[in-house]
């Protein structure tokens, strides 16, 4: 049985690079929509289902920041890349703060979008199956991953995302000492400055 091909939803304003990107995702086995500004982007993806979703910053009608919490709202899960000209480190901690997955900047090449694709898809769970199921107990503290919560003495404190996700991996990775590099690379798929002032 051929293996089902993943959907992209690509919001990106410039047209000569949305077509190049499409055709070259689409010559990697992908299915690509996409769409010119960021009112037409949240409506793609609210009507249709995507696995990743490239977002530029400045678009039209809606930006991309605007774009990206929505999805967020919709859907806390799905990766989500910045394609972007801004390089500001500001801009690239604002989209971290979103949940974003990573943030590549223009110019780039395409074959640098493609494994930073690839490297969100690894880090997402096949099934639902492969999510660890069930509450753990972390000292104190009971840790409940799926539902992004802790709880002591009767009380819960909801976690961001991120935070279940890195609780989540120190928590498998028990009574060992874990690089802040490793990390990084394992739930962020690189190790940079702005990745490790979003991990701090």
């Amino acid at each position: 049985m051929p293996k089902q091909k993943l959907n992209i939803l690509l919001a990106e304003d410039d047209l000569n690079l949305g077509v190049l990107l499409v055709d070259y995702l689409e010559a990697e086995d992908f299915n690509v929509k996409l769409c010119k500004d960021g009112e037409l982007a949240l409506k793609a993806f609210q009507a249709h289902s995507f696995d990743v979703c490239l977002v530029d910053v400045m678009m039209p009608k809606m930006d991309g920041f605007a774009v990206a919490k929505a999805i967020r709202l919709k859907d806390k899960k799905i990766p989500l890349i910045f394609i972007t000209a801004k390089s500001l480190k500001a801009d690239k901690l604002k989209g971290y703060a979103l949940d974003a997955d990573d943030y590549i900047t223009k110019p780039f090449d395409e074959e640098e979008l493609l494994w930073k694709i690839k490297a969100v898809i690894r880090r997402m769970p096949q099934s639902k199956e492969e999510i660890k199921p069930g509450i753990v107990t972390i000292g104190k503290y009971a840790f409940d991953f799926i539902n992004q919560s802790l709880k002591i003495d009767g009380k819960v404190k909801r976690i961001t995302e991120k935070e279940a996700d890195i609780l989540n991996y120190l928590y498998c990775h028990r009574n060992n000492v874990i690089k802040r590099e490793e990390l990084l690379k394992d739930l962020w798929g690189q190790n940079d400055y702005f990745l490790g002032r979003s991990l701090d």
